[in-house]
């Protein structure tokens, strides 16, 4: 496509979050910067961001925002204290970039960023861009007692609907939220740019499946070989709890070998743990009754949050004996790769507004791996029930889907047509990537207005 940026372009992405852990504004800043953008972006830096954004040789600048300190105070005043800690953090990071032409702005969460950067565009005469992920004031109401009828509920709606009706442009990420904005926002161009996998997540063959295998065997006992026997083998290289590797350097999967269930999470109020817990407890007692039928399962949970703890404490507190657990800490490369070797994936977000769609799914749908995905009222517009996963309301039907999929693990023929079905929209999927389809329905969109 002909770069129809001019050279002198500067744009600003804001992320009152991790941007490490924000990975579609991360892709907008590259796709930005492939069309000759100066981009800076202001966020906090917990976590590292993609390498594209970090490099030296980069036009891109990250200013990171100074963290929220803690403070003994009740919730609302802490509450209040943050909004106005963030508000000077936001404005500081603003006038010390260059004049952007355009501010892309992360939304939730909407406040204080929506205000504050509604009133920067307005001084600096820059563009004004949100991209809706959800909406704040619903993910406030899964902190507070009486829900989104809570007085500061209903405050935090009132500001993300005036100052986010002030945009110059949206996007948001599904079409269910298009027509929310629309009808109960009279928020009307707004553009759907749905979530896509980058080329990083991807299929992987068995000898990559076995590398990364080998490099967590070194941190997690879970992925080490059981016994040393394993490599007295005659033949055997290496090994792992999965796969082996031959002195002829051929990988083969062990006839014996767990099965890996996978999914990755913030730790938040609006994924329910609880279920996944309750239907591995089931599937214990499913195949202790039918040991010969189905495998031990490991379940990696990734990532870190609040709720991580709690979930930890849970876990340590039951007996397993054909389920076992590890939640790693990955960087990027090491998740996308260990994405492709599981052979399941789980999603539990529910989505506090019902209009988001969880970035997890597209993750593993890039690297064609099948999902369990919580079912909420627009998963359809990503998850096709019995064509590219499962879905389920209740630990029951997760259970029923774990036991559907395992039996007989790895040799159902009985799920072969399954899982041919599967790789085949899993396939149709991953032919439509994160930069193609930015080109397609967001750049017409930046040069629409810049």
């Amino acid at each position: 496509m002909e770069d129809l940026f001019l050279p002198a372009i500067n744009a600003c992405i804001v992320v009152l979050g991790d941007i490490g852990r924000s990975p579609r504004m991360q892709y907008h800043a590259c796709s930005l910067l492939e069309h000759n953008c100066n981009v800076e972006i202001i966020g906090y830096q917990e976590t590292e961001p993609l390498e594209e954004l970090c490099s030296q040789h980069s036009k891109c600048k990250i200013h990171c925002l100074t963290p929220v300190p803690y403070v003994n105070f009740t919730p609302t005043l802490k509450l209040i204290f943050k909004t106005i800690w963030q508000s000077l953090s936001l404005l500081r990071a603003l006038f010390s970039i260059n004049r952007p032409t355009f501010l892309l702005v992360q939304n939730p969460p909407g406040i204080p960023t929506l205000m504050i950067c509604y009133l920067y565009c307005l001084i600096m005469r820059s563009k004004l861009i949100i991209d809706w992920h959800n909406y704040t004031y619903t993910i406030l109401a899964l902190s507070m007692k009486d829900g989104e009828r809570n007085l500061l509920c209903r405050f935090a709606r009132w500001l993300e609907c005036y100052f986010g009706g002030k945009a110059d442009a949206h996007f948001c990420v599904t079409k269910a939220m298009q027509m929310d904005l629309n009808n109960n926002w009279s928020i009307s161009n707004v553009t759907v740019l749905y979530d896509r996998p980058t080329p990083r997540f991807q299929p992987i063959d068995l000898y990559k499946k076995h590398d990364i295998f080998m490099k967590l065997s070194k941190s997690y006992s879970q992925f080490r070989a059981e016994t040393r026997d394993d490599l007295e083998k005659i033949g055997v290289k290496e090994s792992t709890a999965f796969t082996q590797k031959l002195h002829n350097d051929i990988v083969q999967y062990k006839a014996d070998r767990n099965a890996i269930l996978i999914s990755s999470t913030s730790w938040t109020p609006d994924e329910d743990f609880g279920i996944l817990l309750k239907a591995l407890e089931a599937y214990e007692n499913n195949a202790l009754q039918h040991s010969q039928d189905f495998p031990n399962l490991l379940c990696i949970i990734t990532g870190k949050g609040p709720q991580k703890d709690e979930f930890v404490g849970k876990i340590e507190r039951m007996k397993w004996v054909k389920v076992s657990f590890v939640m790693p800490w990955l960087d990027f490369e090491d998740y996308c790769t260990l994405l492709a070797a599981a052979d399941l994936g789980v999603c539990l977000h529910w989505s506090s507004s019902g209009y988001d769609l969880p970035m997890k799914i597209v993750d593993m749908f890039g690297c064609g791996l099948p999902v369990c995905a919580y079912n909420f009222k627009c998963l359809d517009e990503l998850v096709k029930p019995h064509q590219n996963g499962f879905v389920f309301e209740n630990h029951q039907q997760l259970s029923e889907h774990l036991n559907f999929w395992f039996e007989k693990f790895p040799n159902n023929a009985n799920i072969n047509a399954t899982k041919q079905v599967f790789i085949k929209h899993l396939q149709e999927f991953q032919g439509l990537r994160w930069r193609e389809n930015w080109n397609t329905h967001a750049l017409g969109i930046f040069n629409k207005y810049f």
